[in-house]
């Protein structure tokens, strides 16, 4: 019997509390427009952006891809994120940079993406990790990127082994 009563007791205060709110609400209607309430399908795709951009940042994708951002402890504003460097990588392969991320992935479906991600890629790049992601999980650095917007300029191009380059460059024993 006691149970009946509490919650008959909650379902009165809850109803009470809805009917304030709701009163509350609408006289404020006039003041203010409400919030725009997002669509399930929105609250998915923000989970799975902000899900990209917490794969990017721990999985090191700055740190070649982001001019500065290894040099500066991370401290480069997010508009500037992703879109290659001229800094080459130097060894035995012959030199390679860190391509435009914001431009390549805007020329690319999902599909396309996920095979290219898990095929081997020349050194430095860390392909095995991509490799060994899940499809959520790469699809979600997809999203995040594309979600940038296209910014900066391509890097340059691959040397073969060799060629000299006109930018910088980390060399690599070898």
């Amino acid at each position: 019997m006691k149970k009946r009563i509490i919650c008959g007791s909650a379902a009165i205060l809850l109803t009470g509390l809805s009917a304030a709110m709701f009163s509350a609400a609408a006289s404020r209607s006039h003041e203010q427009a409400a919030p725009a309430i997002e669509t399930p399908r929105q609250v998915i795709e923000t989970v799975v952006v902000e899900r990209g951009r917490y794969l990017a940042r721990t999985a090191g994708c700055n740190d070649c891809h982001t001019p500065g951002y290894a040099g500066s402890g991370g401290a480069v504003p997010e508009t500037n994120w992703l879109v290659g460097d001229s800094i080459g990588w130097q060894g035995a392969w012959g030199t390679t940079y860190p391509i435009n991320l914001r431009l390549f992935m805007q020329q690319l479906t999902p599909e396309q993406w996920l095979i290219v991600a898990r095929k081997p890629a020349r050194p430095p790049m860390p392909w095995f990790a991509l490799r060994d992601m899940t499809d959520q999980d790469l699809l979600a650095i997809y999203h995040y990127v594309r979600s940038l917007g296209p910014a900066g300029e391509a890097a340059p191009s691959y040397l073969p082994p060799g060629e000299v380059s006109a930018t910088p460059v980390v060399k690599f024993p070898g």
